[in-house]
Protein backbone atom coordinates (compact mmCIF):
# COMPACT_ATOMS: atom_id res chain seq x y z
CA UNK A 1 0.00 0.00 0.00
CA UNK A 2 1.04 3.39 -0.68
CA UNK A 3 1.21 5.91 2.22
CA UNK A 4 1.20 10.04 2.35
CA UNK A 5 1.82 10.63 5.77
CA UNK A 6 4.30 7.59 6.61
CA UNK A 7 6.49 4.83 5.68
CA UNK A 8 5.95 1.27 6.16
CA UNK A 9 8.62 -1.02 5.69
CA UNK A 10 9.72 -4.68 7.08
CA UNK A 11 12.72 -6.31 7.70
CA UNK A 12 14.35 -9.24 9.23
CA UNK A 13 10.87 -9.70 11.12
CA UNK A 14 10.63 -6.01 12.52
CA UNK A 15 8.49 -3.29 11.26
CA UNK A 16 9.67 0.32 10.78
CA UNK A 17 6.72 3.22 10.77
CA UNK A 18 7.85 5.99 10.42
CA UNK A 19 5.47 8.92 10.80
CA UNK A 20 6.13 11.49 7.92
CA UNK A 21 4.43 14.68 8.01
CA UNK A 22 8.19 16.39 9.23
CA UNK A 23 6.97 20.09 8.11
CA UNK A 24 4.87 19.76 11.21
CA UNK A 25 6.70 17.93 13.25
CA UNK A 26 4.46 14.88 12.16
CA UNK A 27 1.17 16.12 13.25
CA UNK A 28 -1.75 14.28 13.19
CA UNK A 29 -4.29 15.17 10.57
CA UNK A 30 -6.88 12.57 8.99
CA UNK A 31 -5.01 11.05 6.45
CA UNK A 32 -2.71 10.07 9.07
CA UNK A 33 -5.10 8.70 11.67
CA UNK A 34 -6.13 6.25 8.19
CA UNK A 35 -2.69 5.31 7.53
CA UNK A 36 -1.42 4.62 11.02
CA UNK A 37 -4.33 2.35 11.54
CA UNK A 38 -4.28 0.76 8.15
CA UNK A 39 0.09 -0.16 9.11
CA UNK A 40 -0.81 -1.35 12.60
CA UNK A 41 -3.42 -3.65 11.06
CA UNK A 42 -0.80 -4.81 8.79
CA UNK A 43 1.33 -5.27 11.63
CA UNK A 44 -1.10 -7.68 13.36
CA UNK A 45 -1.99 -9.70 11.08
CA UNK A 46 1.38 -10.03 9.36
CA UNK A 47 3.29 -13.49 11.31
CA UNK A 48 6.26 -12.43 9.75
CA UNK A 49 6.41 -9.17 11.72
CA UNK A 50 7.85 -10.41 15.09
CA UNK A 51 8.72 -6.30 16.53
CA UNK A 52 7.57 -2.84 15.75
CA UNK A 53 9.46 0.23 15.55
CA UNK A 54 7.49 3.62 15.48
CA UNK A 55 9.26 6.72 15.08
CA UNK A 56 9.09 9.65 13.09
CA UNK A 57 10.67 11.43 10.08
CA UNK A 58 12.76 14.79 10.80
CA UNK A 59 13.53 16.79 13.93
CA UNK A 60 10.05 15.62 15.59
CA UNK A 61 8.68 12.53 16.79
CA UNK A 62 4.91 13.65 17.04
CA UNK A 63 3.61 17.03 17.57
CA UNK A 64 -0.03 15.75 18.69
CA UNK A 65 -2.93 17.09 16.98
CA UNK A 66 -2.88 19.51 13.73
CA UNK A 67 -4.21 22.63 15.42
CA UNK A 68 -4.29 24.06 11.81
CA UNK A 69 -6.81 21.01 10.93
CA UNK A 70 -8.96 21.57 14.54
CA UNK A 71 -9.21 25.08 13.52
CA UNK A 72 -11.08 24.19 10.12
CA UNK A 73 -13.48 22.43 12.44
CA UNK A 74 -14.42 25.12 14.34
CA UNK A 75 -14.86 27.28 11.37
CA UNK A 76 -17.03 24.83 10.32
CA UNK A 77 -19.07 23.84 13.30
CA UNK A 78 -21.47 21.91 11.37
CA UNK A 79 -19.28 19.45 9.36
CA UNK A 80 -16.92 18.66 12.75
CA UNK A 81 -17.54 15.93 15.23
CA UNK A 82 -17.02 17.11 18.60
CA UNK A 83 -13.57 16.70 20.16
CA UNK A 84 -15.12 13.80 22.14
CA UNK A 85 -15.96 11.77 19.51
CA UNK A 86 -13.02 12.70 17.43
CA UNK A 87 -10.74 11.12 20.39
CA UNK A 88 -13.30 7.96 20.62
CA UNK A 89 -13.08 7.27 16.48
CA UNK A 90 -9.65 8.30 16.68
CA UNK A 91 -6.72 8.26 19.01
CA UNK A 92 -8.19 5.76 20.94
CA UNK A 93 -8.63 3.01 18.64
CA UNK A 94 -4.94 3.76 18.16
CA UNK A 95 -3.57 3.64 21.45
CA UNK A 96 -5.93 0.89 21.79
CA UNK A 97 -4.13 -1.40 19.25
CA UNK A 98 -0.66 -0.47 20.03
CA UNK A 99 -1.74 -2.06 23.86
CA UNK A 100 -3.70 -5.05 22.98
CA UNK A 101 -1.71 -5.98 19.47
CA UNK A 102 0.46 -9.14 21.19
CA UNK A 103 4.11 -7.57 19.53
CA UNK A 104 6.46 -5.85 21.15
CA UNK A 105 6.60 -1.89 20.08
CA UNK A 106 9.30 0.18 20.63
CA UNK A 107 8.97 3.83 20.10
CA UNK A 108 12.49 5.63 19.12
CA UNK A 109 12.01 9.24 19.73
CA UNK A 110 14.28 11.12 17.68
CA UNK A 111 12.63 14.85 18.31
CA UNK A 112 10.05 16.48 20.30
CA UNK A 113 6.97 14.79 21.55
CA UNK A 114 3.86 16.81 22.49
CA UNK A 115 0.36 16.04 23.44
CA UNK A 116 -1.08 13.15 21.99
CA UNK A 117 2.21 12.58 20.42
CA UNK A 118 3.77 11.84 24.06
CA UNK A 119 0.77 9.39 24.36
CA UNK A 120 1.55 7.06 21.44
CA UNK A 121 4.99 7.23 22.76
CA UNK A 122 3.90 5.72 26.37
CA UNK A 123 1.94 3.45 24.65
CA UNK A 124 4.79 1.75 23.27
CA UNK A 125 6.51 -1.25 25.75
CA UNK A 126 9.91 0.42 25.43
CA UNK A 127 11.00 3.62 24.39
CA UNK A 128 14.23 5.31 23.70
CA UNK A 129 14.76 8.93 23.48
CA UNK A 130 17.15 11.36 21.55
CA UNK A 131 19.48 13.29 24.10
CA UNK A 132 18.63 16.38 22.36
CA UNK A 133 14.15 15.82 22.41
CA UNK A 134 12.04 16.00 24.76
CA UNK A 135 8.34 15.35 26.23
CA UNK A 136 6.09 18.46 26.05
CA UNK A 137 2.76 16.86 28.37
CA UNK A 138 1.47 20.69 29.46
CA UNK A 139 0.82 21.30 25.66
CA UNK A 140 -2.85 20.41 26.47
CA UNK A 141 -3.06 22.69 29.29
CA UNK A 142 -1.95 25.74 27.34
CA UNK A 143 -4.93 25.70 24.67
CA UNK A 144 -6.75 25.20 27.70
CA UNK A 145 -7.73 21.24 26.98
CA UNK A 146 -6.52 18.14 29.36
CA UNK A 147 -4.17 15.30 28.35
CA UNK A 148 -6.09 13.08 26.48
CA UNK A 149 -5.18 9.81 24.38
CA UNK A 150 -4.56 7.94 27.33
CA UNK A 151 -1.66 10.22 29.18
CA UNK A 152 -3.64 10.61 32.20
CA UNK A 153 -3.52 6.73 32.66
CA UNK A 154 -0.04 6.00 31.68
CA UNK A 155 1.96 9.25 33.41
CA UNK A 156 0.64 8.66 36.88
CA UNK A 157 1.34 4.71 36.42
CA UNK A 158 4.68 5.35 35.23
CA UNK A 159 5.95 8.31 37.58
CA UNK A 160 3.37 8.70 40.00
CA UNK A 161 0.72 11.67 40.93
CA UNK A 162 2.90 14.53 41.58
CA UNK A 163 5.45 14.46 39.02
CA UNK A 164 2.31 13.66 36.39
CA UNK A 165 0.39 16.43 37.53
CA UNK A 166 3.56 18.60 37.29
CA UNK A 167 4.73 17.31 33.74
CA UNK A 168 1.28 18.37 32.68
CA UNK A 169 0.96 21.68 34.20
CA UNK A 170 4.47 23.64 35.20
CA UNK A 171 7.06 21.93 33.05
CA UNK A 172 7.33 23.65 29.35
CA UNK A 173 9.31 20.78 28.26
CA UNK A 174 10.16 17.43 30.04
CA UNK A 175 13.74 16.69 28.77
CA UNK A 176 15.54 13.50 27.95
CA UNK A 177 17.67 13.40 30.61
CA UNK A 178 14.62 13.76 33.31
CA UNK A 179 12.38 11.61 31.60
CA UNK A 180 15.20 8.89 32.30
CA UNK A 181 15.81 9.31 35.89
CA UNK A 182 11.64 9.52 36.09
CA UNK A 183 11.51 6.20 34.12
CA UNK A 184 9.62 7.07 31.24
CA UNK A 185 12.02 5.90 28.91
CA UNK A 186 14.55 3.19 29.14
CA UNK A 187 17.47 4.82 27.37
CA UNK A 188 18.60 8.43 26.49
CA UNK A 189 21.70 7.87 23.49
CA UNK A 190 22.97 10.72 21.28
CA UNK A 191 20.48 11.39 17.86
CA UNK A 192 22.28 9.16 15.83
CA UNK A 193 21.93 6.24 17.62
CA UNK A 194 18.18 6.83 18.39
CA UNK A 195 17.52 4.23 15.51
CA UNK A 196 20.38 1.91 15.74
CA UNK A 197 19.93 1.17 19.25
CA UNK A 198 15.82 0.35 18.79
CA UNK A 199 16.70 -2.22 15.87
CA UNK A 200 19.18 -3.46 18.41
CA UNK A 201 16.19 -4.10 21.02
CA UNK A 202 13.82 -5.30 18.25
CA UNK A 203 16.75 -8.17 17.03
CA UNK A 204 16.93 -8.89 20.43
CA UNK A 205 12.71 -9.12 20.84
CA UNK A 206 12.66 -10.77 17.42
CA UNK A 207 14.63 -14.05 18.81
CA UNK A 208 11.99 -14.58 21.74
CA UNK A 209 9.09 -16.75 21.19
CA UNK A 210 6.47 -14.50 20.19
CA UNK A 211 3.44 -16.26 21.99
CA UNK A 212 5.67 -15.98 24.87
CA UNK A 213 6.13 -12.15 24.58
CA UNK A 214 2.32 -11.53 23.56
CA UNK A 215 1.11 -13.30 26.98
CA UNK A 216 4.06 -11.49 28.63
CA UNK A 217 2.44 -8.39 27.77
CA UNK A 218 -1.03 -9.27 28.06
CA UNK A 219 -0.22 -10.40 31.82
CA UNK A 220 1.19 -7.18 31.89
CA UNK A 221 -1.68 -4.56 30.62
CA UNK A 222 -3.86 -7.02 33.19
CA UNK A 223 -1.48 -6.29 36.12
CA UNK A 224 -2.10 -3.12 36.12
CA UNK A 225 -5.62 -3.15 37.10
CA UNK A 226 -5.69 -6.13 39.15
CA UNK A 227 -5.11 -7.02 42.80
CA UNK A 228 -2.51 -9.12 43.17
CA UNK A 229 -4.44 -12.34 43.88
CA UNK A 230 -5.99 -11.99 40.45
CA UNK A 231 -2.41 -11.63 38.58
CA UNK A 232 -1.42 -14.68 40.33
CA UNK A 233 -4.24 -16.77 39.14
CA UNK A 234 -4.08 -15.26 35.20
CA UNK A 235 0.20 -16.46 35.67
CA UNK A 236 -1.34 -19.37 36.52
CA UNK A 237 -3.87 -19.57 33.75
CA UNK A 238 -1.11 -18.38 30.78
CA UNK A 239 1.49 -20.51 32.40
CA UNK A 240 -0.36 -23.79 31.64
CA UNK A 241 -0.96 -22.60 28.32
CA UNK A 242 2.63 -21.84 28.03
CA UNK A 243 4.14 -24.86 29.43
CA UNK A 244 2.22 -26.91 26.44
CA UNK A 245 3.54 -24.99 23.04
CA UNK A 246 6.11 -26.84 20.74
CA UNK A 247 8.56 -24.00 21.91
CA UNK A 248 8.56 -24.62 25.30
CA UNK A 249 9.53 -28.00 25.20
CA UNK A 250 12.02 -27.19 22.80
CA UNK A 251 13.87 -24.19 24.44
CA UNK A 252 13.80 -26.20 27.44
CA UNK A 253 15.13 -29.45 25.60
CA UNK A 254 17.33 -27.18 24.31
CA UNK A 255 18.85 -25.31 27.58
CA UNK A 256 19.88 -28.91 28.49
CA UNK A 257 22.03 -30.04 25.71
CA UNK A 258 23.61 -26.63 26.04
CA UNK A 259 22.13 -25.59 22.72
CA UNK A 260 20.80 -22.91 21.17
Amino acid sequence: MAYETLRYEVQEGVALITLNRPDVLNAFNERMFEELQQALRMVERDEAVRAVILTGAGRGFCAGQDLAEMRQRYERPEEAVSIGEHLRTRYNPLILRIRNTEKPFIAAINGVAAGAGCSLALACDLRVMAENASFVFNAFAKIALIPDSGSTWFLPHLVGYARAFEAATLMDRLEAAQALAWGLVNAVTPAEQVLPTAREWAARLRELPPRAVGWLKRALNRALTFTLEQSLEYEAYLQDAAARTPEHRERVEAFLQRRR
